[in-house]
């Protein structure tokens, strides 16, 4: 497994019984977490003086109940880049955390590139990795189908200081927007992906994830320049397992690019338990041969 271990301004204090206690620069949050399974004490007094507790309906959804006085958005630093976060409808902050060591391995890839690198992030929704890849010298074509997750991500790039780098922002579905590139001849040294799991485009299009990630993947690969990089997947989908994805880059990337391809998940250490890391998700790697 992979660890985010880096962060300063986010921390996991504790998890137990469905739910995380964490704290987001001097805000403490208590949100829900159904991997969390084991039931051990919540002996941290700040499980119960929290600023605000995600509280999960039976009817699906939920809401925030805010205990105590806090911004409406506020900002967490890692590393040097610079996020804005709010607490938003179902459970989410607009950050993913574990993200963050795929910010780094992406933009390490980037700066020992060697030469001018272009990256195509699709489902880019807040754009942490987006900055992180601008920030590393890339030219990123960032698309996401939420127009008001992509002004998000113009505000996290102008925090970043990366506003003036060579980006498009698009607004579209990501499905119809690759193939247009392909049409076009356009091709990408990175293409880096975080598909939902279940979802609706513009159009009223349904997506599922694994009806639709095999195919999907294998029109990406052609938009990979001869001496590409990198194809990053990740999921949060529980049957899409980091091995399935690796299988998935290995029969439609490595097969025709050669290179190697790996898999992993990625954590977050809990900081009140010396050795033990939350599982968050799950990342499958193609690696030109190259590196």
């Amino acid at each position: 497994m992979r660890t985010a271990d880096g962060w300063k301004d986010y921390e996991l204090i504790d998890c137990s019984d469905g739910e995380r206690l964490e704290r987001w620069g001097d805000i403490i949050l208590v949100r829900p977490d159904p991997q969390v399974i084991w039931k051990t004490p919540k002996k941290n007094k700040l499980w119960f003086d929290a600023h605000a507790v995600y509280n999960r309906s039976n009817t699906g959804g939920g809401s925030w109940s805010v205990n105590k006085k806090m911004p409406d958005f506020w900002s967490i630093a890692y590393r040097d880049l610079s996020f804005n976060i709010k607490t938003m409808g179902f459970k989410h902050t607009g950050i993913f955390p574990e993200q963050a060591v795929n910010w780094d391995f992406t933009a390490d890839l980037i700066k020992s590139a060697g030469r001018p690198v272009r990256m195509l992030n699709l489902f880019a929704y807040t754009g942490a990795a987006t900055a992180a890849a601008l920030k590393a010298g890339a030219a990123v074509t960032h698309v996401d189908a939420s127009k008001g997750m992509t002004a998000w991500a113009k505000d996290n790039a102008a925090a970043s200081g990366v506003a003036d780098r060579p980006v498009r922002w698009i607004v579209d579905d990501c499905m119809k927007f690759v193939a247009r590139e392909i049409r076009r001849g356009n091709k990408y040294d990175i293409i880096i992906m975080d598909p939902p799991s279940y979802g609706r485009g513009p159009g009223g299009e349904v997506w599922k994830l694994e009806n639709e990630v095999y195919s999907f993947v294998e029109s990406c690969s052609q938009l990979l320049s001869d001496d590409a990089l990198m194809v990053l997947v990740n999921s949060y989908t529980t049957g899409l397992s980091p091995s399935v994805m690796q299988y998935i880059l290995g029969e439609t990337v490595e097969s025709r690019f050669g290179g190697t391809t790996q898999s992993d998940e990625i954590g977050i250490p809990v900081s009140s338990k010396p050795g033990r890391v939350l599982p968050c998700g799950a990342s499958a790697i193609w690696l030109g041969s190259s590196k």
